[in-house]
Order: C-alpha cells, then sequence, then structure tokens
C-alpha cells in the first residue's frame, strides 16, 4: 500500500469514527444552536430596550415603564404534550349475548371507535355463549367509552390502566434524526472512496446503520399507534344462576339431639291437630248433654222414695 492510500485510509477511518460522535451530539448541537439563536435576538431587543430607556428618560420616562410591562408579558413557553398509553379490560354478563354484544358495537361506533378482533363460542344448541372483543378507540375518548361500556350488561369486573411515554417518544425522535445524519455522512464518505476495501468497510457500516435507522422508525410507529388508539378488552359471558349447594348434616350427638326435635315437634303438632278437630264437637256435646243432665238430674231429686219390700 502506497502513502496515498494509507493516509486516505486512515482519513476515512477518523472520518468514520466522528460520524459515530457527531450523530450522538446532533441532537444537542442543534438545541445549542437554537439557544445561541435566540440569545443573539435577546441581546439586541435588551439593547434597543435600553436605548428606548435612555430617550424615555430624557423625555418624561413614561416609555420605559410601557417597555417593562412589556418585557414582564412577554411570550410564555408552551406545555409540552404528554404521551400516555391507555388500555383497559371490562368483563360483562348478560342473559343475551348478542344483543349485549349489539350495545357494545352501539357505544363504539358512537365514540368513534372500531373491533379489530373478535372470538365467539356457542353452546349445545348452537346459541352464542361467550364473546371476546378488542376495541380500539381515539386516545382522547379512553375514559368516557369506558364508562359507557361498563353500564352496558351486569358488571363482573372493570380495570383501566396507563403508562407515561412522553420520555421514549422524545427520545426515540431524536435518535431516529441522528441516525439519519449519520447516514448522510457516511452515504458522502462512500461517495468519496476509491479503494476497494475501504469501501466494503463503509459499505457494511452503511447497512447496521440503515438497520437501526429502520428499527427505531418501526419503534416510533408503534408509539404513535398507541398513543393516538386506546385498546379496550370487552368479555361477553352468558348469565347463569348459580343454586347454593346444600350444607352438610351434622353427625353423632347432633344429629340425634336434631332428630329428636324435630320428632318432638312433629308429635306436638299431630297432637294440636287433633285437639283442634275435636274441639269443636267437644263444644257442640257440652252444649247438648249439659241441659239433658241437669234435666235428669233433677228428676232423680224429685221422685218419691218407694217403699222397702215385705
Amino acid at each position: 500500500m502506497t502513502t496515498s492510500t494509507a493516509s486516505r485510509a486512515a482519513g476515512l477511518l477518523i472520518a468514520l469514527t466522528t460520524t459515530a460522535a457527531l450523530a450522538a451530539c446532533s441532537s444537542s448541537d442543534g438545541g445549542s444552536d437554537a439557544a445561541s439563536g435566540e440569545s443573539a435576538p435577546a441581546s439586541r431587543s435588551s439593547d434597543s430596550g435600553s436605548g428606548s430607556g435612555a430617550g424615555s428618560e430624557a423625555g418624561g420616562g413614561t416609555d420605559g415603564s410601557a417597555s417593562d410591562r412589556a418585557g414582564a408579558d412577554g411570550p410564555t413557553t408552551p406545555q409540552m404534550e404528554r404521551s400516555v398509553i391507555s388500555s383497559g379490560t371490562i368483563s360483562l354478563a348478560g342473559e343475551d349475548v348478542r344483543a349485549t354484544r349489539r350495545e357494545v358495537q352501539r357505544v363504539v361506533d358512537a365514540k368513534g371507535g372500531e373491533v379489530t378482533d373478535e372470538t365467539s363460542e356457542t353452546d349445545s344448541d348452537g346459541d352464542t355463549a361467550y364473546v371476546r372483543l378488542v376495541v380500539r378507540v381515539p386516545s382522547a375518548e379512553f375514559g368516557e367509552t369506558m364508562s359507557a361500556l361498563e353500564q352496558v350488561g351486569m358488571l363482573r369486573s372493570s380495570d383501566r390502566g396507563s403508562d407515561d411515554v412522553t420520555t421514549e417518544v422524545i427520545d426515540t425522535g431524536v435518535r431516529v434524526r441522528a441516525q439519519e445524519a449519520s447516514l448522510r455522512r457516511v452515504e458522502m464518505l462512500l461517495a468519496d472512496a476509491r479503494d476497494l476495501k475501504d469501501i466494503i468497510w463503509i459499505e457494511s457500516q452503511l447497512t447496521s446503520r440503515q438497520a437501526e435507522l429502520d428499527s427505531l422508525k418501526s419503534q416510533q410507529s408503534w408509539l404513535a399507534d398507541q398513543t393516538s388508539l386506546s385498546t379496550i378488552t370487552v368479555d361477553i359471558s352468558r348469565h347463569e344462576v348459580v343454586e347454593d349447594e346444600p350444607e352438610d348434616e351434622p353427625a353423632g350427638f347432633l344429629a340425634g339431639l336434631e332428630g329428636g326435635t324435630e320428632a318432638l315437634r312433629a308429635l306436638v303438632t299431630v297432637l294440636t291437630t287433633v285437639l283442634g278437630a275435636l274441639l269443636p264437637f267437644a263444644a257442640v256435646a257440652l252444649l247438648l248433654g249439659l241441659p239433658v243432665w241437669l234435666v235428669v238430674r233433677r228428676r232423680r231429686a224429685t221422685a218419691p222414695a218407694q217403699p222397702p219390700a215385705a
């Protein structure tokens, strides 16, 4: 290898090394440039403000107070928009699973969502016994959609959660821009390369960086989809009445005591029933027999005594 070739290879190696460092710092460079770009107008505005202040002091001072109020009421920094991934799960039950499924579809259509996946099961008679729906709705309508779906049928369970991915979204965007800048620099080095060995090595770097950029863009697209649309999983099952299982009967002494008590209660019930059945007859017999008994007794008392036999 000649001296010029070695120097050119060394220059390419140094350029590629610095490219990686510049790619990582491209975002910070952009921020510092923006900060420096904003500081210059600020200094100029302060100079002009001092000049107007001097003029206002000469003219009476009214313009200076106005400029101070204007500086105090200057533009504020806009708030950062949060990126949140929201998801929820709802379990419903109803006597008619199909009717409940139609009500869920009505709520989803009203909120501007769609059903992306559906699974259903039928019983032995062919009727729908279970339905599972995966619903995607706009993130702004997530809370209202969950509340509306909870009112569709008999609610068994409901769970909702959210994950703040603002930092991840910002970091992914910065890495995508830095990787794109790095690729442009590598492409420029590839265009200037003349040696075959250098070309092959630069192309391998270009391929790996392109693969990393594609991965970052896929992650960025996934984050954009998850933060713009929320996912709700709805389970609908048939409402069945479950009978209470009989309690275990006691055994041993307690079983005998309970049996004797039941027998005594039954005997008392029989005796009171018989007594209640005989009571009307006893009352009638008393009403009819008492006068007869009194008449017979009076006749026996008034009858003459017969003389004794000779």
